[in-house]
């Protein structure tokens, strides 16, 4: 049934489509990446990738053919959907980007391709509402027309160790058939070879689990960092204590945020519920981390009256605003719940980070400042970026602050003896 080549096409090209198919583009195949967004499409072109995911000259030694027409899908048999799937304001799950790529899909495919499906979803989503999707929009039939897989992305943003590339890929289609396929397709990029699941539901519920499971840990850390407050040790302490057994799993308490770890366990609650039960773990785990940032605004106020700072008009300078260290991803960052509480009880609140422009900034909603424009009466390194970690020194934060002044270091990175002898609280996680 299937081409001896795969052609393939590449649907959404963000944090994984695009990683994805410059490693596809890179094989010989002939590879097309389509987007939406006639920005995207035009800067990849270029050679600027905004997601830093890739430089300019790998982009240019990849042979990718990108394009905003989606009659490219109709040249490929193997066609990969790497669309997000976040979460609404309720915290149900959103899948309209992944039905309304499908309805294209479905719109533009031909008999005998094979449809992947790469984002995270809970069980059940490929087959039962994405393949009746397809055929509605194609008029083809699921398993005599064409077939559909599962391969969950397991991409970590900003991570040059683990690479599309070097990271086992599990895969799962419809039949053995079709399973075939996927190996052979995602083998000829995989150094570290793929697993085969047993199917696909198999397969959508451990990409879920996998975030999950980081989900609880941080989770359990944070309550831990919470405990350490009213003992009124240091949570870093603890843990440096404690990792030193060998089976210790070394997670850090910290704002969980993201497009993965903070959305994924909501997509298994939501699941669990049409099934009848109730996640108590995940969903505690959830509320621990959900309540993270109104826990470190609580903390910094504290410190402030201990400081007797009035946080009414306080500048305050928030350092990096993404989800995570050394990305420009701004998706659901809970620094910006942060800032919001801050904001709320007074504080006139700044940022600065790296990895964003001004004009990004700005459509944020903040306003931009620099260590160099204070002093002020908190600094708070939320996100300690790379540059942030090889430039500024404690020296520098001291310079920057009042006396008394507030530093709040979320990832205890900084030595905080050298801010209690300039009089300046120091607080952590």
């Amino acid at each position: 049934m299937f081409r001896k080549d795969p052609v393939i096409c590449v649907v959404g090209l963000g944090y994984v489509g695009l990683p994805l198919a410059a490693a596809f583009g890179r094989t010989g195949w002939k590879t097309y990446g389509f987007d939406i967004n006639p920005d995207r499409i035009r800067t990849l072109k270029n050679g600027e990738d905004w997601t830093h995911e890739l430089s300019a000259k790998q982009l240019n030694e990849t042979k990718i053919e990108f394009s905003t027409d989606p009659k490219v899908i109709k040249e490929a048999n193997t066609v990969i959907i790497a669309v997000p799937t976040p979460v609404d304001e309720a915290n149900n799950p959103d899948l309209t980007p992944v039905y309304s790529a499908s309805r294209t899909v479905g719109k533009h495919m031909s008999k005998g391709t094979v449809v992947i499906y790469e984002a995270t979803v809970y069980p059940g989503t490929t087959e039962e509402e994405c393949v009746p999707i397809l055929e509605k929009e194609s008029g083809l039939k699921c398993g005599p027309d064409f077939q559909v897989g599962y391969s969950p992305e397991r991409i970590n943003p900003g991570d040059k160790e683990h690479t599309v590339d070097k990271i086992v890929k599990v895969v799962a289609g419809q039949n053995e058939e079709t399973t075939d396929w996927l190996e052979t397709v995602y083998g000829k990029i995989i150094s570290t070879g793929t697993f085969r699941a047993k199917n696909i539901k198999v397969a959508e519920l451990a990409k879920a689990l996998e975030n999950t499971q980081r989900d609880i840990n941080i989770a359990l850390m944070n309550e831990i960092a919470r405990f350490c407050d009213r003992l009124q040790i240091r949570t870093k302490d603890v843990l440096d204590a404690a990792g030193t057994k060998w089976n210790f799993l070394k997670f850090q308490p910290g704002l969980v945020g993201g497009h993965c770890i903070g959305v994924d366990p909501y997509y298994l609650v939501h699941k669990a519920k049409t099934l009848g039960l109730h996640t108590e773990v995940i969903s505690a785990g959830r509320k621990m981390n959900d309540t993270m940032a109104t826990f470190i605004e609580r903390q910094i106020m504290r410190g402030m009256a201990s400081a007797k700072i009035n946080p009414i008009g306080a500048k305050v300078l928030v350092l990096g605003v993404t989800f995570k260290e050394n990305v420009p991803d701004t998706r659901n960052s809970k620094v910006h719940d942060l800032i919001r509480k801050l904001k709320a009880s007074g504080c006139d609140v700044t940022v600065q980070d790296p990895e964003l422009t001004l004009e990004q900034i700005k459509e944020l909603g903040f306003r931009f400042s620099r260590i160099i424009d204070g002093p002020y009466d908190c600094i708070i390194a939320a996100v300690p970026h790379r540059e942030y970690r090889e430039k500024l020194t404690e020296a520098d934060f001291v310079k920057a602050l009042k006396t008394p002044a507030v530093f709040y270091d979320l990832k205890s990175v900084w030595n905080p003896e050298a801010f209690q002898k300039a009089g300046i609280a120091y607080l952590s996680l």
